[in-house]
C-alpha cells in the first residue's frame, strides 16, 4: 500500500520559514519522481516544485524560484520542501505526490499518481 505523509505545517509569520516533509512508502521512492503542489481555498491545486529520481534535477514555479527549495534523502525515502520568505499568499493546503513514469508535463498535477492527505501552512500579516 502506497502512503505518502506530509508534515511540518503550521502557522507562520510573513517572512518567516517552514520545512515541509513528505514520508513515502510502499513506492519505489528512488526511482521515483516526487512533486510538490498547493491548494489554496477556493482555487485550484498548483504546481510548486518537483525532483527527479534520475539526476536529482528540480523545477520550480517561476514565481517560487529563490524562495522554495524541493530536496530529497533517498535513504529516509522523504522529500522536503524548504520554504523561506514566506508570504500571506503561500497559504494553502500543501501535497506531495509521486510522478508517474515517462516524459510528462512536471507540472501537471495528472501526471501524478500518488497523493498525500496534505498539510496546512497559514501564514499572517
Amino acid at each position: 500500500q502506497v502512503q505518502l505523509v506530509e508534515s511540518g505545517g503550521g502557522l507562520v509569520q510573513a517572512g518567516g520559514s517552514l520545512r515541509l516533509s513528505c514520508a513515502a512508502s510502499g513506492l519505489p521512492f528512488r526511482a521515483s519522481t516526487m512533486g510538490w503542489f498547493r491548494q489554496a481555498p477556493g482555487k485550484e491545486r498548483d504546481f510548486v516544485a518537483t525532483i527527479t529520481w534520475s539526476s536529482g534535477s528540480t523545477y520550480y514555479v517561476d514565481s517560487e524560484k529563490g524562495r522554495f527549495t524541493i530536496s530529497r534523502d533517498n535513504s529516509k525515502n522523504t522529500v522536503y520542501l524548504q520554504m523561506n520568505s514566506l508570504k500571506p499568499e503561500d497559504t494553502a493546503v500543501y501535497y506531495c505526490a509521486r510522478k508517474m513514469g515517462g516524459y510528462s508535463d512536471y507540472r501537471d498535477l495528472n501526471n501524478y499518481d500518488y497523493w498525500g492527505q496534505g498539510t496546512q501552512v497559514t501564514v499572517s500579516s
